[in-house]
């Protein structure tokens, strides 16, 4: 089974900018689509984007669109966030997942592993 870390999280004033790593084990890290999610206080874990095995497609919540960009480097089994023009309502936990049935992007993706989450907080 993949193990995934992430990492990058912190503190930030609204408009920083936040990379997010998300390190899988293993040699098959290409043959994963990997997601991201987050989970703020009471509220329920939400899709935020995600990136087909080989890089070539992306999706993204709409809330997200144009100031976070999903990215990976398979040579080093990473997978990252970039968060830019951060504002209060980002503040969540955030979570990497692997499909580890499929590199594509489909609507119903098999989360085999999860990553530990890592504490994203944004002031106003």
């Amino acid at each position: 089974q993949v193990q995934l870390v992430e990492s990058g999280g912190g503190l930030v004033q609204a408009g920083d900018s936040l990379r997010l790593s998300c390190a899988a084990s293993g040699r098959t890290f290409e043959s994963y689509a990997m997601y991201w999610f987050r989970q703020a206080p009471g509220m329920a874990r939400e899709f935020v984007a995600a990136i087909s095995g080989r890089g070539i497609f992306t999706e993204y919540t709409n809330s997200v669109k144009g100031r976070f960009t999903v990215s990976r480097d398979n040579a080093k089994n990473t997978a990252f966030l970039q968060m830019n023009d951060l504002r209060p309502e980002d503040t969540a936990v955030y979570y990497c997942a692997a499909d580890t049935n499929s590199s594509v992007l489909t609507a119903r993706p098999d989360f085999g592993s999860w990553g530990q989450g890592t504490q994203v907080t944004v002031s106003s």
